[in-house]
């Protein structure tokens, strides 16, 4: 729902480039290009940004018990 602060493998920090790489993305640049430029060259953290898929606002409908 909320992306992660860190990469559950390796444990960098990756919280703070979610909305640059969301902003740039929709925007039309090419995934590679952005997560380069964001300095992410594991595997690990590139997979946590690129398989995120951002649920707070469907979560958000549904009436809290």
């Amino acid at each position: 729902m909320i992306i992660p602060i860190r990469c559950f493998s390796c444990g960098n920090p990756i919280g703070h480039l979610w909305e640059e790489y969301k902003d740039r993305v929709s925007k039309g640049e090419e995934c590679k290009k952005v997560l380069d430029d964001l300095g992410l060259i594991r595997y690990c953290c590139r997979g946590m940004l690129l398989g995120h898929v951002d649920l707070l606002e469907t979560a958000a409908e549904f009436k809290k018990f």
